[in-house]
């Protein structure tokens, strides 16, 4: 085989490549990029102001419970 030969073969998938590949990859790539930039939508930040308020919630619950072992059983954090 020869070099001529070699590029011959790759030419038609080069082609291919660039005509039907190469312009949807593009497209996906900056969309993909352009939602990224756009950051959270209204209803996901809705959710994440929604999910905090339930971790600090159960971050408060959590103390209380604490407070309440370390009055009934001291060493119950040496047990866990």
């Amino acid at each position: 085989m020869d070099i001529e030969s070699i590029v011959g073969m790759l030419i038609a998938p080069i082609i291919l490549f660039m005509i039907f590949v190469a312009p949807f990859w593009v497209i996906m790539h900056y969309r993909s990029k352009r939602q990224v930039n756009q950051g959270l939508s209204e209803s996901e930040h809705a959710q994440l102001r929604e999910l905090a308020v339930q971790a600090e919630k159960m971050r408060e619950r959590i103390k209380s419970l604490e407070l309440i072992l370390d009055a009934e059983a001291p060493q119950w954090r040496e047990k866990a």
